[in-house]
């Protein structure tokens, strides 16, 4: 398990010392109850990273509170579920907000399911804006400037597919097969060396990095941060799970060309051998996975629960702009020298 990393603000550092058993956490619409640091601190995205990871692998160093009569740990405190809902509900308004300002291309509703499978790879291919990472990789980014970027990416590619995962209970059994299939792959296969998880922290110990479970969390940016949240966000909540095959779904499309260029880029700088082995993996199974993904997987839920494209269409979009977001706040910070964790715009009205 990890440890818990540094606040960035009065909300995580309120939260932070709950989890230490420091002092408990002022919830409610009391006077003292925690607001958000700052606008682009990522106090409010690391608040929820935390609380998310609760529910992910928890930390070591947390102090689990005394057993009550309900026997409630830290991952089910009501308080802290009820601090984790009011942190959603602002992400997920944030984000429809900004999907609906994007006017991205629209999924058809009903009718034939090749027009859908053609809506959504025209989906996938939407100018969002922003400029490629992996083009950056390719073309121009030093050895510094690359490693900075696998520090950054290391906060999704420890989980891989977890998030979408929580769906796996919830979907029709025609779907649930369809995300076996890509999820088999992403898991290895029942070989655990082979876990696409393992694939990169060997890619990372090569590098000379810290391969360890959210070894980078203290200075990741707030987008990746929030790009993260989002996957769980989507993958924790029934009433979302078309949003988050969507999201897997665009993921997976947008993936192998992108590893091709990565690639590129690593053979130009010299990189060792498994971590160029971990995109060149991506590049073959990715290419496979687009087309399970977006025909079987999203054609098959739309299919079973008519009407659900609209919801598969936000979650795709979301998929789109937060890597464009995360983009252009990594670009920009590598450009100028990865120090300390960037900072980026965001809204902090209060929470409580």
């Amino acid at each position: 398990m990890p440890t818990l990393p540094r606040a960035r603000g009065p909300l995580s550092a309120a939260l932070l010392a709950d989890l230490r058993g420091e002092a408990p956490l002022p919830v409610g619409h009391a006077v003292d109850a925690p607001r958000p640091g700052p606008a682009g601190s990522g106090d409010e995205e690391l608040a929820l990273w935390v609380l998310y990871e609760l529910h992910h692998h928890g930390f070591d160093n947390a102090v689990e509170p005394p057993d009550g009569p309900d026997g409630t740990d830290h991952e089910w405190r009501p308080d802290l579920l009820s601090l984790r809902g009011r942190l959603e509900r602002r992400l997920e308004q944030r984000w429809r907000e900004r999907v609906a300002a994007a006017d991205l291309p629209a999924l058809p509703v009903g009718g034939d399911p090749r027009e859908l499978t053609r809506a959504f790879f025209a989906l996938c291919e939407a100018d969002t804006g922003a400029e490629s990472v992996a083009r950056f990789v390719q073309r121009e980014a030093d050895r510094d400037q690359l490693d900075e970027v696998l520090r950054q990416r290391s906060i999704y590619h420890v989980k891989e597919q977890d998030a979408a995962m929580w769906t796996l209970p919830r979907l029709p059994d025609t779907t649930k097969a369809h995300l076996m299939t890509i999820a088999a792959d992403e898991y290895g296969n029942g070989r655990p060396d082979d876990l696409h998880a393992a694939l990169w922290a060997r890619g990372m110990v090569a590098c000379g990095l810290d391969a360890s479970y959210a070894a980078h969390v203290d200075t990741a940016l707030p987008a990746v941060l929030e790009q993260n949240n989002l996957m769980t966000l989507l993958g924790l909540h029934r009433r979302l799970v078309p949003a988050a095959l969507g999201h897997l779904a665009a993921f997976e499309v947008t993936s192998a060309v992108p590893s091709r260029r990565v690639v590129r880029g690593m053979e130009r700088l010299g990189v060792p051998e498994p971590m160029v082995a971990y995109y060149r993996e991506h590049m073959a199974a990715d290419a496979v996975h687009e087309q399970v993904a977006v025909r079987d997987l999203v054609g098959s839920y739309v299919a079973e629960v008519p009407g659900s494209e609209a919801e598969v269409a936000f979650g795709a979009a979301v998929c789109l702009l937060a890597e464009a977001a995360t983009a252009t706040a990594l670009l920009e910070h590598v450009r100028r020298g990865a120090g300390e964790a960037a900072v980026e715009p965001q809204d902090t009205e209060d929470v409580a």
